[in-house]
């Protein structure tokens, strides 16, 4: 399968799940709205939401696959096995002991870390509490996630790994519609959540050990011991702590000071959901791939392969990031209407909202070219550059919320999120040029600069749509609101494709070979 091919299949499965995220976010916003119980609940989800990105997605997998690769290449899978199970046992003792700590401690880390800003409502700050212990087990079961995943995309099945979360949003549309049902007050809706996030940990878990088995590799518990290997994926996960979780660092610092303002930690979390969406498709998938296939070609020696992988690479997420990021930016308010105004969410959440939107959307390419960008010094097993690059960008994000949240409010933290994202971009960027270990080649600079005037085109399409149509974009019936936007951003994707096909942007024979396969594969 062709890297292209293998992003769209890990992509197809991460839209699913966003997909089903809307939905999930839709049924929250009618069910309790923006409101004291949305704040509580988001703010409990993040932080064990935040170790799972530092801790297993980010440290773990960002050290883990490389090893485990390497494992497969030079000793086969009886090896691999073994290094598994090693790195099981100190894994899941770890996590434990964790657990543990965290649950007992919750009312001190609520107050201090979670939302100190919720101290002055003791009704908001006790249900925070309650949530953050009952979804804190979610962690031990999606770290286990993160590293069967992480296995199953060293074998090169990345499918299933990018399908299992969409348990998540499925258990909780399902929470949400019963609750509905039965007519449960907000509150009880809220704890109903919380313990559907922890059942959905489970499940995730539970397909992925089934799924590993089917592939031949199943582990044994053993006692946990610190062998050579366990010792340098502890060496090589520390630097990462900080590097793979950068996002997840700045959205947490954003919340703790967003937890002084009422109602804003739910408006930053409606807007961030949908500026998931494309990055979540495209840097989730571009991250999930580009890691193990980089590191195994780097082990083999291939640098050229290396230096194809990452043009590749950089060309796919800026072709479909762009043209994202800029209808975000032009078009926030009539999205987050359609998505969210119903219910408990009204007109003017609707408008706060999208303010925030516009805001993290400025920051959507910088997002995703992290993921381009950070494997080529993870697969070199180079975890300390990275590093000190986060910790400037957490700088910057803290400095510049600070300064700007008096004046512009949640708007600020969501600002702030994007401009330390673009100061991560830059940083990698020029330090791998400088050592000469990824430079874009001409024909994929060529192709960007096109990129960038077929999203420049496509945001005048809009801007000029939205001017042509504000009864209809407006109107008060949904449908009628659906229709104009669908067909707004239908305009806009054929102006952006006809302009990147027509200058050669987007290689137009991989592009043949997508469309043959479909249509091969489509059912007659």
């Amino acid at each position: 399968m062709s890297l292209i091919g293998k992003f769209a299949s890990v992509g197809s499965a991460t839209m699913a799940s966003r997909i089903l995220g809307f939905a999930r976010e839709a049924l929250i916003a009618a069910a309790i709205g923006v409101g004291p119980v949305t704040d509580a609940f988001y703010a409990a989800f993040r932080f064990p939401n935040l170790f799972r990105r530092l801790f297993a997605e980010g440290a773990f997998n960002t050290a883990f696959i490389p090893l485990f690769a390497k494992e497969m290449e030079g000793g086969g899978l009886e090896a691999a096995r073994r290094f598994g199970e090693d790195v099981l046992t100190v894994l899941m003792t770890a996590l434990l002991a964790l657990s543990a700590l965290a649950m007992i401690a919750m009312p001190v880390l609520v107050a201090t870390i979670i939302a100190p800003g919720f101290s002055a409502n003791p009704e908001k700050f006790d249900l925070t509490v309650v949530m953050t212990r009952i979804m804190f087990p979610y962690l031990f079961c999606m770290s286990l996630v993160a590293m069967f995943s992480g296995i199953l995309n060293a074998m090169r099945r990345y499918f299933l790994a990018a399908l299992v979360p969409t348990l998540l949003n499925v258990i909780l549309i399902g929470v949400l519609l019963a609750a509905l049902y039965l007519q449960l007050d907000p509150r009880e809706t809220g704890v109903w959540l919380a313990w559907g996030v922890f059942v959905s940990g489970l499940a995730q878990l539970f397909f992925l050990i089934q799924g590993a088995r089917r592939e031949g590799f199943s582990m044994r518990i053993r006692r946990p011991r610190l062998t050579p290997g366990v010792r340098r994926l502890l060496v090589l996960m520390g630097p990462a702590l900080v590097t793979g979780g950068i996002m997840q660092i700045n959205l947490l610092v954003g919340q703790i000071i967003a937890s002084t303002q009422d109602n804003a930690i739910g408006l930053l979390n409606f807007a961030d959901r949908i500026n998931q969406l494309p990055l979540g498709v495209i840097g989730i998938a571009v991250g999930v791939v580009l890691l193990p296939e980089l590191a195994r070609a780097l082990k083999a020696g291939d640098f050229a392969d290396a230096q194809h992988l990452q043009n590749r690479s950089l060309e796919f997420a800026l072709g479909l990031t762009l043209p994202a990021a800029v209808g975000l930016m032009v078009m926030p308010a009539p999205i987050v209407a359609i998505l969210y105004e119903r219910g408990q969410f009204t007109a003017h959440d609707t408008a706060l909202t999208a303010a925030a939107l516009a805001a993290f959307a400025s920051g959507l390419p910088a997002y995703v070219l992290a993921k381009v960008f950070q494997p080529g010094f993870f697969a070199r097993e180079d975890m300390k550059t990275p590093m000190w690059f986060s910790l400037i960008t957490v700088i910057v994000n803290v400095a510049v919320s600070l300064a700007l949240f008096p004046v512009y409010g949640h708007v600020a933290i969501a600002g702030a999120t994007a401009l330390s994202a673009w100061v991560n971009v830059v940083l990698l960027a020029a330090t791998l040029w400088r050592r000469g270990d990824f430079r874009p080649s001409a024909l994929t600079l060529r192709r960007i600069a096109f990129m960038l005037a077929g999203s420049l085109v496509m945001g005048l399409v809009v801007w000029g749509l939205l001017a042509a149509l504000p009864g209809l974009v407006g109107h008060p019936l949904l449908l009628v609101r659906v229709a104009a936007v669908v067909l707004i951003i239908a305009l806009a994707a054929m102006a952006y494709f006809a302009v990147v096909i027509l200058t050669g942007a987007i290689d137009r024979s991989e592009l043949g070979r997508v469309m043959r396969r479909r249509k091969k594969n489509a059912p007659h």
